[in-house]
């Protein structure tokens, strides 16, 4: 018996590994009902195969057989789990839940919660191998993907309305987790919660805007601090290589960092004097985009932020930045008092930038 278990075991791993890495995976044939394990401490039974109700599911062929099933593949299962049923109205369905729930499951016992045929992480990466090997690698972890339901904890085993059988929209999950104030980074860093900031703050960065986190994080997990999708510096101050800054010029014209003077870039510069190439093109403290704009969102137009956290213990560095109709002034930040002025909204050059 336990040969014909470990058989039947390996030969479903089999099948499902067959799968062309990258490729949605198929739903398996039919197949006939898994024997239940041995006897063990810790298994987790069916109720009708606990209470000896074999006749739930079997044709009766004597007092010791269980006999066909009643019907096959998925539509046995139905019979029971019509919410399950349902769920195929649903735009996005797994493929083994429309046709062979054994994919998953053994109908009578396992060791593994929810009757999962083997432990849930492994089982998902029988068919999803590439994301579970990405994820299994990545220096840096996703909490979500190592933690409590893990694959589950974003995911709908079954079927869902959102793309990638998501539980929710891609947004209210991220939200729903990081507007918990406890949570912290790879190196122990705590992290804002992103539900007080986004409330709090009315401009919002445009892939926050559009609801698209994975515009610039991977949810699964990275090699890159923050899960970042493409490089960006992790210090506060960094010595300026416009590879460091391939995050940002995915969207942000990268001639914005590199051209000392200029009447059309930006309005942030004094005259012609470009001031983001003055504070971020810089061999030694070159200060890095977050210094003085909000990621996610601020309160001042550009995103300008009220404050940027300074050290590892949390103080608030102010940046006291106040617009005026031609440039702008910072009050007692990283420098001391300082005005530009840009000539205005028709880009002529204005007076020298000079301390108050």
């Amino acid at each position: 018996m336990r040969i014909s278990v470990v058989l039947l075991v390996l030969l479903s791993f089999a099948a499902a590994a067959a799968v062309a890495v990258g490729a949605p995976p198929a739903a398996p044939a039919p197949r006939k009902a898994r024997a239940p394990y041995p006897k063990a401490k810790g298994l987790t039974a069916h109720a009708p195969y606990e209470s000896g109700e074999c006749g739930t599911c079997h044709k009766r062929e004597g007092a010791k057989e269980a006999g066909a099933l009643l019907k096959q593949g998925a539509e046995l299962c139905y019979r029971c789990h019509d919410e399950i049923q349902a769920a195929l109205k649903r735009s996005r369905v797994h493929a083994p839940v429309k046709k062979d729930c054994l994919a998953c499951h053994n109908p009578h016992n396992s060791p593994y919660r929810k009757l999962l045929v083997t432990e849930q992480t492994a089982l998902c990466q029988t068919c999803h191998d590439k994301t579970s090997r990405a994820a299994a690698g990545a220096k840096v972890k996703h909490d979500a993907v190592t933690h409590g339901n893990r694959c589950m904890n974003c995911h709908n085993p079954h079927a869902s309305d959102v793309d990638h059988l998501l539980a929710k929209l891609p947004f209210d999950l991220c939200v729903e987790c990081h507007a918990k104030d406890n949570l912290v980074d790879h190196d122990g860093r705590r992290l804002a919660g992103m539900k007080k900031i986004l409330d709090e703050n009315r401009e919002w960065h445009a892939p926050v805007a559009a609801k698209d986190c994975s515009a610039c994080h991977n949810p699964h997990g990275n090699d890159r601090f923050r899960l970042l999708t493409a490089e960006y510096p992790a210090q506060f101050y960094a010595s300026y290589d416009p590879k460091n800054y391939a995050l940002c010029f995915e969207c942000h014209n990268p001639e914005i960092a590199a051209t000392p003077k200029t009447t059309t870039l930006t309005r942030f510069r004094d005259g012609d004097r470009n001031m983001h190439y003055l504070h971020i093109n810089r061999a030694d403290r070159g200060r890095t985009c977050r210094a003085c704009h909000g990621v996610h969102a601020a309160n001042k137009p550009h995103l300008i932020r009220d404050g940027v956290p300074y050290g590892s213990k949390g103080w608030v560095l102010k940046i006291r930045y106040v617009r005026t109709p031609t440039g702008g002034v910072c009050e007692k930040s990283c420098h001391g008092p300082y005005t530009y002025d840009n000539g205005g909204p028709s880009g002529t050059a204005g007076a020298k930038g000079k301390k108050k």
